[in-house]
């Protein structure tokens, strides 16, 4: 199943990867590009976000309602996500509709025009797309949360961009930014699937050829973390607490422990927070713990909904877990338990060929090379206790914890006590 990565690059830089997997009769292909949200500057909030939305409104041959037609007529899907740190406009069809979706990907990709009336049409799309994660407090939490976290550093505003700047847009800037920033050198075609790797580079390589070099590329600043209380008073039913603290780089070599850190704690059903907080004592419905890392930097994080009643109690619970963790070694058959959920998932996974292409990518993009799923079993296999408990007392540390409330609520000090205590 987990057959090896076909690796090749063009010309100018563009690296196609592909990864053969013949039990399935369907494709996946992600156009990836290494650009995402921290690589804009104040006023570019918003623009690697926007771009996403425009990159199917239309090229020189189709438009949007001929690439939307086109994809259907095939059975295909098509999509594309905007991250801190990369874009990837993806599809998937059938392995007989492989050409036809190499095409449209490869034209939507090199020949979008950016027309400015698709540009007014799709403007209000996006707005609409940010008020609706401030009118979902579960989520808006989260930005919230990531706002206090990275301070003014571009990790910490939304992938979206605000209101503002998406109002001033328009064409020139965002051809501007996308001739700018879209540089070969960042650019990683993944294929997945029931394809020969010749044939997929017979395809794409040249089109994709004709792609220039741009100009540098922005650094991008990792930011210290910070520690704060931050309560946003509004009238709901529940307050949506985001308990958040450092964490570790995608390619930190401790992440096998930090993924298994997270499971332990908040990451299924069976673990520590779901099970005293939702199981044992009924306080909240939502309850997890998630990693957010970067290619310099990380964050780790706790979110749950509860009782304004409740919120003190229970934010106290998620402090007595982390304390556990960090004062006690987790128990053998705990971390076995870890172990096994975490591999099963990634195996599970890697039936998937959109998720093989995903993880293709991803691997190309921060280490290099392919990593086969046995190495990564492996290394989780090796975590120990010792390990957990290490990695705990590094990153739970009060100096670098942010508390994020949203709700009916307005008692920042005795959450100051709760937390600095």
């Amino acid at each position: 199943m987990d057959t090896p990565v076909d690796k090749t690059v063009l010309n100018n830089g563009i690296r196609i990867l592909t990864k053969k997997m013949l039990h399935t009769r369907s494709v996946s292909m992600g156009v990836w590009v290494n650009v995402g949200a921290r690589d804009e500057t104040l006023d570019e909030s918003g623009l690697s976000h926007f771009i996403e939305h425009m990159i199917f409104k239309g090229t020189r041959k189709r438009t949007a309602f001929q690439i939307a037609k086109e994809f259907d007529a095939i059975g295909g899907h098509t999509n594309a996500f905007t991250t801190m740190e990369n874009t990837c406009y993806h599809a998937k069809v059938m392995d007989t509709h492989t050409e036809t979706m190499v095409d449209i990907l490869s034209d939507i990709f090199l020949n979008s025009i950016f027309d400015s009336q698709e540009i007014e049409r799709e403007r209000p799309v996006i707005l609409q797309e940010i008020g609706m994660v401030e009118d979902s407090p579960d989520e808006y939490v989260h930005v919230l949360s990531s706002r206090n976290f990275w301070g003014d550093n571009p990790l910490g505003r939304s992938i979206l961009g605000n209101p503002e700047n998406i109002i001033r847009f328009n064409s020139n800037t965002i051809k501007s930014f996308f001739q700018r920033l879209y540089q070969p050198n960042r650019i990683i075609i993944s294929v997945a699937g029931n394809i020969d790797h010749s044939r997929i580079i017979n395809l794409i390589g040249p089109t994709f050829e004709s792609i220039q070099s741009g100009n540098s590329f922005p650094n991008r600043i990792a930011p210290e973390g910070r520690t704060l209380v931050d309560v946003n008073y509004r009238k709901l039913e529940q307050v949506h607490i985001c308990l958040s603290t450092k964490g570790l780089s995608i390619g930190d070599p401790r992440r096998y422990a930090f993924s298994l850190l997270n499971t332990i704690l908040g990451g299924n059903m069976s673990s520590r927070l779901f099970q005293e907080i939702r199981e044992k004592r009924g306080l909240a419905y939502a309850v997890y713990s998630f990693i957010s890392s970067h290619v310099d930097t990380g964050m780790f994080g706790v979110y749950l909904g509860v009782d304004p009643k409740r919120a003190h109690e229970t934010t106290e619970l998620i402090l007595s877990e982390i304390r556990k963790l960090k004062n006690e070694k987790v128990d053998s058959s705990e971390l076995k338990g870890a172990k096994e959920y975490t591999k099963g998932s990634l195996m599970i996974a890697a039936e998937s060929n959109d998720n093989q292409m995903v993880r293709t990518a991803q691997n190309e993009i921060h280490f290099g090379r392919d990593i086969a799923l046995q190495e990564v079993l492996d290394n989780i296999e090796r975590v120990t206790r010792e390990e957990i408990l290490h990695l705990a007392n590094d990153i739970f540390q009060k100096e670098q914890m942010v508390l994020t409330m949203l709700g009916p609520l307005n008692k920042k000090k005795v959450f100051e006590e709760l937390l600095y205590h």
